[in-house]
């Protein structure tokens, strides 16, 4: 019978070994000895090849993924149009550095994106490889074309790993634990977190104390409004625990910069290329930023990232800024294939999806006494998990016990913040792969609970 259905359904998990397999388990302790420790792996899997929004393990066990590679093929592992865009470029040119000649694919990403970036303003591209590459980018670009030092972010962001973007990240105090000094003139403020407001008001109440803030003690104290080249935020918060702010607050913090000259950056790594169920998270709000920092779904899994910047801000001289292997040619024309598949369907599909996801997992809080909230916008969808829903005390272990029992099952899903759920499936996903993927947390939340 398992075998009937295995041919039958291969667009669901299957599991047919104890985890990790033995070929899986073999290779996690070759693992051991010579990757860093410093990587997190959440589950013994290793994965051996991938399609849509399945995953096929070294033993042959099969799961569904809903993690996207944290968010990162946005068209599904190994998309035909896309594979078949990496092997035609891959047969002509594999590699010529943007920074010294000129080729047509890299110009035809700029244009693309430029043209599909928030608001109808000029914008000019610079490419690197990641997303903290392009906060890098951001960060140089903020600075020069302001004059001003100091720069503004929130608590809880992730930014990136590299010095820079490590500056500015604080989700987590091992992530900068160890490589101090930092990058100087850059301070935190709190993020309008509504589910736990660090001022303690109700969204439907509150005066936008998290921009009052910036106001009322950082222009007055560390950060002179006159000093602060800009402010980058994540339009919703990814790492911290997939929380998207209120309509107002983006109101208010586009009106603090434009009457301060402050650039308003949105880390839109993680919550861009459709993940929504918008093109932008900031489509949502209607904020239009002036610099924009894009990576992981840009291009279903090729390395690439790109600071999006107003034209007249990008206006730096030739040896100011590059990357040898940014806007690679391979990674642009994968690009260049995932954002037409995402115009033409997968988008709206991501709408549909988180749609019907939400539908589902709205009525959880009132259902289960550990769900504290469910929040989320498109396939980005995080479902909080609490001690007491009284104090809201973080639900840490029972979230942890739940990835776990998930796993056991077939899906594959990560934790996001202190205690939440984080639902970030490849955007071809299915109704049918989306309704597995809530009765299986289902089960396993109840299970989870159940055990105490």
């Amino acid at each position: 019978m398992a075998q009937i259905v295995d041919r039958v359904r291969p667009d669901l998990p299957h599991i047919h070994t104890s985890l990790p397999g033995p070929r899986a388990a073999a290779l996690i302790e070759r693992d051991k000895n010579v990757i860093s420790p410093s990587y997190t792996r959440g589950d013994p899997i290793v994965v051996d090849h991938g399609e849509g929004a399945m995953v096929v393990d070294v033993d042959g066990n099969r799961f569904l993924d809903f993690n996207a590679g944290i968010a990162v093929v946005a068209t599904g592992h190994c998309h035909p149009r896309v594979v078949e865009a990496i092997q035609k470029q891959a047969a002509r040119l594999i590699h010529m550095s943007g920074t010294d000649f000129y080729y047509e694919a890299m110009v035809a990403l700029a244009e693309k994106l430029a043209a599909i970036a928030p608001g109808s303003v000029a914008r000019r591209v610079s490419f690197g490889n990641s997303g903290a590459e392009a906060i890098e980018g951001a960060i140089k670009l903020a600075r020069y074309a302001t004059g001003r030092p100091k720069i503004i972010a929130f608590l809880g962001c992730f930014h990136g790993r590299t010095m820079g973007a490590l500056s500015l990240t604080s989700r987590k105090a091992v992530q900068r634990a160890g490589f101090g000094p930092l990058l100087p003139d850059v301070v935190h403020t709190p993020y309008p977190y509504c589910y736990r407001c660090p001022f303690g008001q109700e969204p439907e109440t509150c005066a936008v104390e998290c921009v009052k803030a910036i106001e009322e003690r950082l222009f007055k104290t560390i950060a002179p409004a006159r000093e602060t080249a800009a402010i980058f935020i994540e339009p919703v918060l990814g790492e911290g625990g997939y929380v998207a702010p209120p309509r107002k607050f983006f109101d208010e913090l586009t009106r603090l910069c434009a009457e301060n000259g402050i650039l308003l950056v949105l880390d839109e790594v993680q919550s861009g290329m459709g993940r929504t169920g918008k093109m932008w998270a900031a489509d949502h709000f209607e904020v239009v930023p002036d610099i924009l920092a894009v990576a992981k779904g840009i291009a279903s899994g090729m390395p690439l990232g790109a600071t999006v910047a107003r034209a007249n801000l990008m206006t730096w001289p030739p040896g100011a800024h590059a990357s040898t292997f940014g806007g690679n040619p391979v990674a642009c024309e994968a690009a260049l294939a995932t954002i037409a598949l995402l115009e033409e369907e997968l988008v709206e599909n991501a709408a549909r999806m988180g749609s019907y996801l939400m539908d589902r997992l709205r009525q959880w809080p009132s259902r289960f006494p550990a769900v504290g909230e469910v929040r989320g916008l498109g396939l980005m969808i995080g479902i909080e998990l609490v001690r007491d829903r009284q104090t809201r005390e973080p639900g840490t272990v029972l979230r942890e016990r739940v990835l776990q029992l998930a796993f056991e099952r077939g899906l594959l899903v990560l934790g996001a913040g202190d205690s939440t759920i984080r639902l970030c499936p490849p955007l071809v996903v299915t109704r049918d792969q989306c309704e597995f993927a809530a009765a299986t947390l289902e089960e396993c939340l109840t299970q989870a609970m159940a055990e105490g």
